[in-house]
């Protein structure tokens, strides 16, 4: 039985959801001080759902014969993805000062925002074409 598109998407957006909330708790946890963002399955369900996330993007992007030659979009999420990345690897890295890991853990939402608004409107400037 083939997958079809509209599963893969809610399996894309489900993982969306559990990525950007885990995130967002294990960074406040991790500001807080809390000490149980160090153990095992905060380190390890990120990378499972971080994996799904990934696999159905790609499978997405296939289905829909996106590329970032060919969909400005896809090319401006992968940018912010990137970014996204470095900023929750300095958020999430105890030995940076806190003002630092604060100051990358609101970057790294917001840049996440903005990955989800360029999904939303498939507009490479996402929410920042209100400013232009």
């Amino acid at each position: 039985m083939p997958i079809d598109y509209s599963t893969v998407k809610i399996v894309h957006q489900t993982a969306v959801a559990l990525s950007l909330s885990g995130f967002f708790f294990r960074g406040w946890a991790a500001l807080r001080g809390a000490h149980g963002v160090a153990g095992r399955a905060a380190k390890t369900l990120p990378h499972v759902v971080d994996t799904v996330l990934l696999l159905s993007a790609l499978w997405l992007a296939w289905s829909l014969r996106a590329t970032p030659g060919n969909a400005p979009w896809l090319t401006a999420k992968v940018i912010g993805l990137f970014v996204y990345v470095g900023l929750g690897v300095i958020a999430l890295r105890p030995t940076r000062p806190l003002a630092v890991r604060a100051a990358a853990w609101f970057a790294a939402l917001v840049t996440a925002g903005w990955i989800v608004s360029v999904a939303l409107t498939k507009n490479p400037l996402g929410f920042l074409a209100a400013l232009a």
